[in-house]
């Protein structure tokens, strides 16, 4: 065992990261836990705890959050409308994806898209990891909640 991590935890983490990856390129398509079971070698119930051990979420709300970053780039740089949105990204009801656009980044998708202005001329890394939601239900930062006050 060198770095303390064992070969055991080693192995599960790559099981884990390898459905991981199975999700990020299927996201549009239904969540389908028993195949991504299979992917890892573990039954479906090791791999939700193992998952939710490892990533911090549920493989559905991982999914979801997905989702919602693809949506979220499809609104700013598309002129598709809400619905095919949602469509596109595997939401099979405009109300779950709806609800579930405005428990992660705090506003609805038509909102967002109406609110979001071009970005300035930052590296896209810097972008992506100020869009990205944080975690499925969470604020996004503090300072959203704080109100700017113009220097005297």
């Amino acid at each position: 065992m060198l770095g303390g991590v064992s070969r055991a935890a080693e192995e599960s983490n790559r099981a884990m990261l390898r459905a991981r990856d199975a999700m990020d390129r299927a996201y549009d398509k239904p969540l389908d836990i028993a195949a991504l079971a299979r992917i890892a070698y573990v039954s479906e119930a090791h791999f939700i705890r193992t998952f939710r051990a490892t990533f911090g979420e549920t493989p559905h709300r991982y999914l979801q959050r997905r989702r919602v970053e693809r949506a979220m780039y499809l609104l700013l740089h598309t002129d598709r409308d809400v619905t095919d949105v949602c469509y596109a990204v595997g939401f099979s009801s405009l109300g779950t994806f709806s609800r579930t656009f405005r428990q992660i980044v705090g506003e609805p998708p038509s909102e967002y898209r109406r609110r979001k202005a071009p970005t300035a001329a930052v590296p896209i890394c810097f972008t992506k990891a100020w869009t990205r939601p944080s975690s499925f239900g969470q604020q996004r930062s503090v300072l959203d909640k704080q109100q700017v006050r113009p220097a005297p």
